[in-house]
């Protein structure tokens, strides 16, 4: 079995190991730039070409290699994080089309940034899937493999991440193993009733701004939806760029007249305790202005208010 290594990121880097580990030949891999939280670059892609003897190919859109792809001979694809949707021309050049991984519950989480939607949207689950793709749609085809992280509301994109990148290298294997033994293999069709999707647009850093007036469950998924490896949510204290990396909820008996974004409570374990629009959140570590640590070590009043 012939794979094409089709993307970018260290979890298709580490498929691409895999497959090679379990005797499947890779005559071509194409990579493009890689984003900035990704551990992996085209250079990693282009020093794994050299050393198994494929072609290489660093290029956004893969209409223009066609010929190139074709030469290659390749029975499959296996994509991920290729930054341009991929057209039927091109899947049609692999017998056993082109398989992509992605981190939402197909068909209902589609398009960007599906984990930190489903945390923001208070999901108690994240699925991830291997799917067969379909020519100039989003994350759409048959699917071949499927599994779920149960989540709460302390789980942490880091976390998801982790199991993602644990997980799908293991499932393109088995997806490809069961193809290989029946082309016609699916675990499911999905639906395609725009009813039973939710179209995930991207998220930026920007949309890490905490609004206390929010509730303290909404600020606490913004916290952990926006975290590690991304840029973190963030507010203001004394004009100055702080970001949160990890609280929790808090609860107490006290009745009080507070604005959001007032720290109520200096505690001996280094947290603080920040009114939110509904309740109060426990702050546990901070990043501001080159420090990151406990947050009583920059925030030691009461006197004193995030923005």
């Amino acid at each position: 079995m012939r794979v094409a290594i089709i993307g970018r990121t260290e979890i298709l880097y580490n498929t691409a190991e895999l497959l090679l580990k379990n005797g499947y030949d890779i005559p071509l891999i194409i990579t493009a730039k890689e984003a900035p939280e990704y551990t992996k670059t085209a250079k990693d892609f282009e020093e794994l070409a050299k050393r198994i003897g494929a072609k290489f190919i660093y290029i956004n859109r893969l209409e223009p290699c066609i010929e190139q792809i074709k030469e290659c001979k390749c029975d499959i694809g296996v994509s991920m994080n290729f930054p341009t949707i991929i057209s039927q021309q091109v899947i049609d050049i692999f017998p056993l089309g082109i398989l992509g991984a992605h981190g939402g519950d197909l068909p209902r989480y589609r398009g960007n940034a599906c984990q930190a939607w489903a945390i923001l949207n208070g999901e108690n689950r994240i699925g991830l899937c291997v799917y067969r793709m379909v020519g100039g749609e989003l994350d759409t085809g048959d699917i071949i493999e499927r599994e779920y992280l149960e989540i709460d509301i302390n789980t942490k994109i880091t976390r998801v991440i982790e199991w993602m990148r644990e997980m799908v290298p293991y499932m393109f294997l088995s997806a490809i193993k069961k193809l290989e033994k029946n082309p016609s293999y699916f675990l499911e069709k999905p639906s395609r009733n725009p009813k039973d999707s939710i179209r995930c647009y991207p998220r930026l850093p920007e949309d890490g701004r905490i609004d206390w007036k929010k509730s303290n469950i909404e600020i606490l998924r913004l916290i952990n939806a926006h975290n590690k490896p991304y840029s973190g949510a963030f507010c203001y204290y004394e004009g100055k760029k702080l970001i949160i990396w990890d609280a929790e909820l808090f609860e107490d008996e006290e009745i009080y007249l507070a604005v959001p974004g007032q720290v109520a409570s200096v505690e001996k374990d280094g947290s603080i305790i920040v009114i939110t629009g509904n309740g109060k959140l426990k702050i546990k570590e901070i990043e501001y202005d080159g420090f990151i640590g406990k947050p009583a070590e920059k925030i030691k009043s009461i006197r004193r208010r995030l923005e």
